[in-house]
């Protein structure tokens, strides 16, 4: 388990007590210019089923999984967007490099 940096730790016995961290790393998204995404099929432990794999993502997950569910639709299959990596089944690798390109993400071709 990872400890955080907590200087000068109050506990509290209030179930509603929020630590405030006073880091100021949020984790925020970057614009899609300043992003670069590859784009792979991956078949790996998928019982030789195919999918196509964006990697690199830079930020949210909410935002992760929006862009995830547009990829999904636009290319009518199902998949899963998580850990910095949005997976979208069968092999849409040169569908998804147009539709990320068009979103204004700058995209490199990975594997064969």
């Amino acid at each position: 388990m990872a400890k955080k940096n907590k200087k000068n730790v109050v506990y509290s016995t209030n179930p509603n007590f929020n630590y405030d961290s006073e880091d100021g790393d949020e984790e925020v998204t970057l614009e899609p210019k300043e992003q670069l995404l590859y784009v792979s099929h991956d078949r790996k432990q998928r019982g030789g089923k195919t999918v196509t794999l964006i990697e690199g993502f830079v930020g949210l997950e909410e935002d992760l999984k929006d862009l995830g569910k547009m990829l999904k639709s636009k290319c009518g299959v199902g998949g899963s967007a998580k850990d910095g990596e949005i997976f979208v089944q069968g092999e849409h690798r040169d569908k998804v490099i147009l539709l990320l390109e068009k979103e204004g993400y700058k995209t490199k071709r990975k594997g064969g």
